[in-house]
């Protein structure tokens, strides 16, 4: 039920009060541009033979936006649909073979829309969930016959997990709410005695969780609503066939073993929380036949307390069937009691456990470092571990020969997390049989595709490595002055070279897929989509690589309007994002491509080019240091970006220096607000969906370990908050009302507008109804365009004039 009948949003707020205001438009041509249809969506099918394309809408409605919404246990939920909540769906849905031919369009019911896809393994059919005002419905589709889906489920239950495909390809195993299920409960009008938490002395650091249960009755209300029915539907013939699973529970995690006989179940148990969300809760994980009977108990595991700051559970967790085998468990282990700051010899395991689950785990794999998952070979006695060291922010990947413990692993991978230029990209997979993955193998050979990141921007590439000598062949390289980026690799062991699939873009021509044969380098179109807002491809790109005062390399990208004329200096707009980093090698690479098409969507800041400025957006805001104290130094650090971002666009005879303004959004708002605090830099700033009071969240916050009692000093030192009364500048604050991101509270915006206006600053506050961390109904976007504008023209285009925008 839609809870507004007049719209309003918190608008000027002025010595007297709040005032409320309409939603506002921002200038037609950025109206126009915001609103343009977007192309649909691709979606390739495992065995690269079909092709889903999927519409979608441009932005959905404060209508869509404002449906009633449930905020339980870290969870938004929508009790129509019985799904998580989401306000932005796919509108239609096709599909077209990519060896030529016409697209044939699936129908939908009336009144529909798409959530969700999912192909089958075997890419002879595909599923889709489509919601109405009824609820949500499973349907299931050949790709021989698209125009005849046939529906399994009309009371689909997607709140805590998915659907799953058997390995037969016939057969779906899906959540349902449960048909005793009754009405929802009702709240009580008068409170039964109060909420009460305790505490018993061990230390339990949490982050600052939000939509969190509250009390008794939204323990009640999640498990109403959580509650799902395990069914197996069979659409093999004629007629579905639908098989119950056992008694209704909270299924927090649903595997189909490779030999479709066994699952491996996961449900949350109660004792519930009120301080962390869903997936701290206990569980208990068990190993079922598919007729609901429970063969093995793997855990029963407690509620996730006295976890140390980026620490982990103790006993199995990431529990999974390994690929290749027809019934074998995995899981990690740690060996450090969970807490990195232990000093240990190895932190993690793995351990195993195969069907028929009557003996003892064995243990295959110790890591040095935190365990972070296994990728699979054709031969399943062949896994590559992943391991993190997070003191030196460094990533390693080791390939295992089970059959051989005793053999030194070879090192596929050995780097920082953050060295872009390194990344030897992702491993290409591919689904057998059973719909289990494993990397695509020819021989002794895998390939590897990555975004190919250099000085020069990113060049996506395919390489070839052989996995015994660890040797690597490059097969394709996007050529400079282009952005083709692989998409799949479709290989044929006729050919000695696979075929790619890419999407390629310029900075005026749309994505498009392409078949590219890496054997003579031929390049077949398979899409042909149109360019959504031709008016604004007159926009001028450029990379700009510049260094601050300490020597660190930064960048950024340097947009212009499309009618800029050689020469102008115009107001400035420096939009950034503040990341960590270990060393300045890293935090100097260049991130992105200056051939990338231009996209100016929803609230993107790109629309101020339509008004007359140049933008140096993504500029980077590397703070680099000790992972342990690099926020000793954060302020002067980002101070020193921003003023070499304004003198590299000053150089260049782009921008006039005494009309900059800053803008960020989450962390970039944190940026924004601590540069308008402690340098004179800008004359305005706009701070979206920030947290502004780090004392807010006092067990850490981005990549910070330390907690608020830890480093006092840094905690108050970096929040913007504690300078309010420096803030001198005129700052524009946007949130959203119903923000769940961690740590960003709304309180954190409405705190701050108070500070900066007891201490006589120039403020103003959105908050934007029904809202969360990014903005999604049309009207709100649209507002946000409109207020961004008005407020730089003010302060930055027209600095100095008097009034209110």
């Amino acid at each position: 039920m839609i809870r507004y009948l007049l719209i309003v949003i918190v608008g000027l707020m002025s010595e007297n009060g709040i005032s409320q205001e309409q939603y506002r438009l921002p200038p037609q041509n950025v109206v126009d541009i915001i609103d343009a249809q977007p192309e649909p969506t691709a979606s390739i099918s495992p065995d690269r033979k079909w092709m889903a394309l999927i519409e979608r809408d441009s932005m959905p409605s404060i209508a869509d936006v404002s449906r009633r919404m449930l905020k339980l246990a870290g969870r938004r939920i929508d009790p129509v649909s019985n799904s998580r909540f989401q306000s932005s769906f796919f509108t239609g849905l096709s599909l077209r073979p990519l060896s030529g031919g016409a697209a044939k369009k699936i129908p939908l019911p009336e009144n529909s829309k798409i959530s969700d896809i999912s192909w089958c393994h075997d890419s002879k059919m595909m599923a889709f969930v489509t919601v109405n005002e009824k609820g949500s419905q499973l349907w299931v589709t050949s790709t021989e016959n698209p125009d005849q889906p046939k529906m399994l489920a009309d009371n689909l239950n997607t709140v805590m997990g998915d659907f799953d495909w058997f390995p037969d390809g016939q057969r779906i195993l899906a959540q349902v709410v449960p048909k005793n299920r009754g009405d929802e409960p009702q709240q009580p009008t008068i409170p039964m005695g109060p909420r009460v938490q305790q505490s018993s002395g061990n230390t339990s650091p949490t982050r600052t969780y939000q939509d969190l249960l509250q009390n008794p009755y939204d323990e009640e209300l999640f498990e109403h609503y959580a509650k799902c029915q395990l069914m197996i539907f069979d659409f093999s013939g004629d007629k579905v066939k639908s098989s119950p699973l056992n008694e209704a529970s909270i299924f927090a995690n649903i595997q189909i073993a490779p030999d479709g006989e066994h699952l491996l179940v996961t449900t949350i148990q109660r004792p519930f929380s009120y301080l962390m969300t869903a997936s701290s809760f206990p569980r208990k994980i068990q190993v079922w036949e598919t007729s609901g009977k429970m063969l093995h108990e793997v855990a029963d595991v407690p509620m996730a307390e006295n976890i140390p700051i980026e620490g982990v559970r103790t006993g199995p967790r990431g529990v999974t069937w390994m690929s290749g085998r027809q019934a074998t468990l995995v899981w990690n282990e740690a060996l450090d009691g969970g807490d990195p700051n232990r000093e240990a010899e190895h932190r993690d395991a793995y351990l195993v456990l195969a069907s028929p689950f009557d003996a003892e785990p064995e243990t295959i794999i110790k890591t040095e470092h935190r365990a972070y998952g296994l990728s699979y070979f054709e031969d399943p006695s062949h896994v590559m571990a992943l391991e993190y060291d997070r003191d030196r922010r460094w990533v390693r990947s080791l390939i295992h020969n089970l059959d051989a413990p005793e053999m030194t692993p070879k090192v596929a991978t050995d780097r920082s997390v953050r060295d872009r230029y390194g990344d030897p990209g992702r491993i290409v997979s591919r689904r057998d049989e059973t719909g289990h993955s494993h990397a695509l193998q020819r021989g002794d050979f895998i390939f590897r595709i990555g975004s190919g990141a250099s000085p020069k921007g990113d060049l996506p590439f395919v390489d070839r490595q052989n996995i015994k000598t660890m040797e690597t062949q490059r097969l394709w390289r996007c050529a400079e002055g282009e952005l083709e980026s692989v998409v799949a690799v479709v290989d044929e062991e006729k050919s000695e070279k696979p075929k790619i699939i890419t999407v390629s873009e310029s900075k005026t021509t749309p994505p498009n897929y392409f078949l590219r044969d890496l054997n003579d380098d031929s390049k077949v179109a398979l899409t042909d989509f149109k360019d959504p807002t031709p008016q604004i491809r007159g926009i001028k790109k450029q990379l700009v690589t510049y260094e601050r005062s300490d020597g660190v390399k930064l960048s950024a990208k340097l947009y212009l309007p499309a009618d800029y004329k050689e020469g102008t200096r115009l107001p400035l707009i420096v939009w950034a994002y503040p990341r960590e980093f270990n060393d300045a090698g890293t935090a100097g690479q260049v991130s992105g491509s200056p051939n990338s098409f231009t996209r100016i969507r929803s609230i993107s800041h790109l629309t101020f080019l339509t008004q007359g400025y140049a933008i140096m957006d993504a500029a980077t805001m590397p703070v680099i240091g000790d992972p342990e104290t690099m926020n000793d130094t954060f302020i002067e650090q980002i101070v020193d970006s921003a003023k070499a971002a304004i003198d590299k666009a000053v150089e260049m005879g782009v921008a006039d220096p005494e009309r900059v303004g800053v803008g960020g959004h989450s962390y970039g708002a944190f940026m924004t607000a601590n540069l308008l605090a402690h340098c004179d830099l800008f004359k305005a700033g706009i701070a979206r969906s920030g947290a502004y009071n780090r004392t807010l969240t006092p067990f850490g916050f981005q990549s910070e370990r330390r907690s608020y009692w830890d480093a006092k000093n840094i905690y108050h030192s970096i929040s913007p908050f504690m300078h309010a009364n420096k803030i001198n500048e005129p700052v524009l604050m946007i949130h959203g009302e119903e923000d769940n991101n961690s740590g960003t509270f709304p309180m954190q915006s409405k705190r701050m507008y108070q500070a900066i206006k007891g201490n006589g600053g120039t403020v103003r506050l959105v908050m934007l109804p029904e809202e969360s961390h990014g903005y999604r109904a049309r009207e709100s976007v649209l507002h946000t365009q409109a207020e961004m504008i008005a407020w730089f023209d003010k302060y930055v285009k027209n600095s100095g004039a008097d009034g209110q925008p």
